[in-house]
């Protein structure tokens, strides 16, 4: 069955801006495939709910790779838009996600530091050399919070830039790739229904308001691999 708009939770919406939850494999805009996408369908919401006609304006200010589910913000105005946009780019647009790795690391926290590279046509994204003509810089910070003795764990990753695929491929480089990633894990790949990976938190500066807005939202605790984990006990810790 086809997804619509109201398939789409809606976490907060005002004049400026709308956070919704994305639902795992789901384009954030459209792609070659003309599937259902983000973008399309929250334009079809607005238009809908508030009888406009016509074209309706939604900026998409971040994204999150198709296979991947949670938090996303849009904004409803080109000076949200335009103002969001600018926090990205300042480190004022705070990102963070769980993910269930294949492996556990040999540290239980760190920071990641690659150089990606996009192979646009076969999308797939590398690790390699500082140097590399069209490299970009990737940046990740993780803990992790729950070990399981299968040698699953659950990770909180925080994003520092927003490189494609850059979890994914940072993880799988240091052995840990993310549970049901067919493209990058390997000999380690673990199979699950979705990509073990969502976008849990985001937090921003409202682009008129200024005040700081934090919104989470979870993955289905009842679906392996989050099945595994005490997830509400990691939902109970305060946010900083």
């Amino acid at each position: 069955m086809s997804i619509t708009y109201k398939d789409i939770p809606i976490i907060y919406e005002d004049n400026h801006v709308l956070v919704v939850v994305k639902p795992f494999n789901v384009p954030s805009q459209e792609d070659a495939t003309k599937d259902p996408d983000m973008l399309t369908l929250l334009k079809e919401y607005l238009r809908d709910t508030y009888h406009k006609p016509g074209n309706v304006f939604l900026g998409l200010v971040h994204r999150l790779d198709r296979p991947t589910g949670g938090v996303m913000v849009f904004a409803k105005t080109s000076k949200a838009a335009e103002r969001l946009s600018e926090s990205i780019v300042e480190g004022d647009f705070e990102k963070k996600y769980f993910a269930v790795l294949a492996d556990t690391p040999k540290d239980m926290r760190g920071r990641l530091e690659n150089y990606l590279l996009k192979d646009e046509v076969k999308n797939v994204v590398s690790v390699v050399p500082m140097g590399v003509k069209g490299a970009k810089q990737a940046v990740l910070d993780y803990t992790i919070l729950e070990k399981k003795d299968s040698r699953i764990c659950l990770a909180e990753v925080r994003l520092y830039t927003g490189r494609s695929h850059q979890i994914r491929v940072q993880t799988a480089h240091i052995g840990c790739p993310i549970v049901g990633d067919v493209k990058y894990a390997g000999k380690k790949y673990v199979k699950a229904s979705n990509l073990a990976l969502w976008s849990t938190e985001i937090r921003f500066t409202h682009p008129t308001k200024k005040e700081i807005m934090v919104f989470r939202a979870f993955p289905e605790e009842t679906v392996y691999p989050w099945s595994e984990f005490d997830i509400e006990r990691h939902l109970s810790v305060k946010i900083k």
